[in-house]
């Protein structure tokens, strides 16, 4: 199963989709540590997310190993998981109140970058890292010595 996880594609374009994740949210979390108090703990006692100064830091943790990890394309569908995850509860805690409030287009306009990057993490999820990745580059080597191809 590690192996299948692992396992790309060829596709170059790839790189340009864990680029986009893995820098914001890279840039994401260190913030959280950089301005507490508008990004990380601040930022979840405001929208009534429970322990906010143990789920800042823990938050931010995750979005720094897990957009370091996109970036060089290493374990990309583990680290795609909590980066979904951080999404849809960013989605659900934060747009919902605004469609309620302020309608459907209000909400489609303040969610466009968290949509994008839910959609970005879905599809390394499917793909993985692809060319140049890691984990391309890791799965290759795998495969050719545990699976040698015999003419």
């Amino acid at each position: 199963m590690f192996k299948k996880c692992l396992q790309t594609d060829r596709q170059k374009a790839t790189f340009l989709i864990r680029l986009m994740v893995g820098v914001v949210f890279l840039s994401e979390g260190i913030q959280k540590f950089l301005f507490p108090a508008v990004r990380g703990a601040g930022r979840f006692e405001s929208i009534g997310l429970p322990a906010p100064e143990l789920l800042g830091p823990i938050v931010g943790g995750f979005e720094i190993l897990c957009g370091s990890l996109v970036i060089l394309g290493f374990l990309t569908r583990f680290a795609g998981i909590p980066l979904v995850i951080i999404m849809l509860v960013a989605l659900f805690t934060t747009k919902l109140e605004i469609l309620h409030e302020e309608g459907f287009w209000s909400m489609m306009h303040a969610a466009r970058t968290d949509w994008a990057m839910l959609l970005g993490c879905l599809y390394l999820l499917i793909r993985g890292g692809g060319y140049g990745s890691l984990d391309y580059r890791v799965s290759g080597k795998y495969m050719k010595k545990h699976f040698p191809v015999h003419s």
